[in-house]
C-alpha cells in the first residue's frame, strides 16, 4: 500500500469508495471504487478532505475490503437472506421473507471480538419483512489478511447461520375468555376483538372465542374443548391477576399443563403466564394486551408462531428491555421495549 499525492493520481483507479457527507442532506459515495481519477476530480477529491489518494498493491495474501464484506456476508446469511452489493466497503443482509429474526448472539459476540471484523445485526426475535435491511458486515482497514478472513469464515461456518428468519406459521387459535361480568352479559368483551385483530395479522385464524364465567372446572373443559378440535394454541383473557375472583391461572394448572411461568419481568405485561401441555402453548394473557398498542403480547406470541419452545429463562431474559415508556406515538418496533 502506498500513497500519492491527489494530483498524481490521474489516471489511476480508486481502490475504495471515497465519502461524501453533507449534514442533514447526503452520506454515500461521491466516487466508487474502481473510478479512473480524471483531471477535472482532483479539486473535487481535495473538496472532500483527500490530498493523498492510497494506492493498494494487494498481494495473494490480501483481500480488499469490497471483497471481504461480501465473503462476511456470505458466511453470515442463512437461507431467505439476499446480498446488497459493496457500497463504501459494506455489505447489507435483507431479508427475503417476512418471519422473525434470529441472530446467534453468542456467536455474533465471537465474530466481532476478531481484529478488524464488524457484523452489525437489528435486535433478535423481532418481526422483519421482506426487503429490510437485517445486517450489515464490513472490515475496518482497506484490506484485510486472507488468513484473518478465512477464520471470520470458519467460525461463521460452525453451526447454524448467525442471522437467520425463521418464518411464523399459521396456526389455530382458540380463545377462552373468562369473567363473570363478561359471561353473565353485565359488560361487553373488548379483549377478544383486539387479540384477533394481533392474531390474525401474525398469520394465523382463530377457531372462535369462548366465554365462560369464573369457574375453574369449566374453564378447563374449554381448554382440553380447543386442543381435542386442533388447536395448537389457546389463549387465556382475563382473570389473571391475584385477585381472589380471577381464577384463569388455577384453571390453566388444572388443565394438567406444565407452568413455565405465572409473571414476567415486562411493563405492561406482569402477570403473564405461559404453560404447555404437551406440545401445545396455554397462555394467560393479562387485560394490559387488550389497552396497550405493545405488550408482552408481542414479543412472545411472534415466537411461538415460529415454532420455538420457551423456557423460563427465556421470559426472565425480557427483563433487559422489559420496560415500555408508554410514548404519546408508538413507534415499535424502532424504539428500546424488547432490545
Amino acid at each position: 500500500m502506498k500513497v500519492i499525492p491527489v494530483q498524481d493520481a490521474i489516471g489511476k483507479a480508486l481502490e475504495h469508495d471515497i465519502t461524501e457527507i453533507v449534514p442533514g442532506g447526503f452520506k454515500g459515495p461521491a466516487f466508487k471504487r474502481g473510478h479512473i481519477v480524471q483531471p477535472y476530480d482532483v479539486e473535487r477529491l481535495r473538496d472532500l478532505g483527500k490530498e493523498n489518494i492510497t494506492v493498494l498493491d494487494l498481494g495473494p495474501s490480501m483481500v480488499h475490503e469490497d471483497d471481504a464484506a461480501r465473503r462476511l456476508a456470505t458466511a453470515t446469511a442463512g437461507t431467505g437472506i439476499a446480498m446488497s452489493t459493496p457500497s463504501e466497503g459494506k455489505v447489507n443482509l435483507i431479508a427475503q421473507q417476512d418471519g422473525l429474526l434470529k441472530i446467534d448472539l453468542e456467536k455474533l459476540f465471537q465474530v466481532n471480538s476478531l481484529d478488524n471484523i464488524i457484523l452489525a445485526t437489528r435486535q433478535t426475535d423481532r418481526l422483519v419483512n421482506c426487503g429490510q435491511v437485517i445486517a450489515g458486515t464490513r472490515i475496518i482497514p482497506l484490506a484485510i489478511a486472507a488468513e484473518q478472513l478465512q477464520r471470520a469464515e470458519a467460525l461463521c461456518a460452525s453451526g447454524p447461520a448467525i442471522v437467520s428468519i425463521a418464518p411464523l406459521t399459521p396456526k389455530k387459535v382458540g380463545i377462552v375468555t373468562t369473567g363473570n361480568e363478561i359471561y353473565h352479559g353485565r359488560i361487553d368483551d373488548k379483549f377478544g376483538p383486539v387479540i384477533t385483530d394481533k392474531i390474525v395479522a401474525l398469520g394465523s385464524r382463530v377457531l372462535r372465542q369462548e366465554f365462560v364465567p369464573d369457574n375453574i372446572p369449566m374453564t378447563v373443559d374449554k381448554i382440553r374443548d380447543f386442543i381435542d378440535r386442533g388447536a395448537e394454541l389457546v389463549l387465556i383473557t382475563g382473570g389473571m391477576s391475584v385477585d381472589p375472583d380471577d381464577v384463569s391461572p388455577a384453571s390453566i394448572r388444572a388443565t394438567g399443563a406444565e407452568v413455565v411461568a405465572y409473571g414476567a419481568p415486562v411493563l405492561p405485561g406482569a402477570m403473564f403466564m405461559l404453560a404447555y401441555l404437551g406440545e401445545i402453548p396455554i397462555v394467560g394473557l393479562p387485560g394490559c394486551v387488550m389497552y396497550h398498542k405493545v405488550s408482552i403480547f408481542d414479543l412472545v406470541i411472534p415466537r411461538l408462531l415460529a415454532g420455538e419452545r420457551l423456557y423460563r429463562e427465556d421470559l426472565i431474559m425480557l427483563g433487559h428491555g422489559g420496560l415500555c415508556l408508554g410514548c404519546e406515538m408508538c413507534h415499535y418496533p424502532a424504539c428500546s421495549f424488547g432490545v
